[in-house]
């Protein structure tokens, strides 16, 4: 018979803080906390595209005329 290898259990990883992401704009330099910040690499102020936290515009305009 053979005999069949067994593989160990990974030990519990300690949870460890998140590595410190800081602000690559020009001379800016702040620390990022927010996960938006921290996957761009720039932070609210030095990001040059907008982020939207309510719906997008709302555009009162007239219907086309003729539909």
């Amino acid at each position: 018979m053979r005999s069949r290898q067994q593989q160990t259990a990974l030990p519990d990883i300690p949870a460890e803080p998140r590595r410190r992401v800081w602000c690559k704009g020009h001379g800016c330099g702040r620390e990022l906390t927010d996960e938006t910040s921290r996957l761009r690499d720039l932070g609210p102020e030095c990001d040059p595209e907008p982020r939207h936290t309510a719906r997008r515009f709302t555009i009162n305009q007239d219907a086309i005329p003729g539909l």
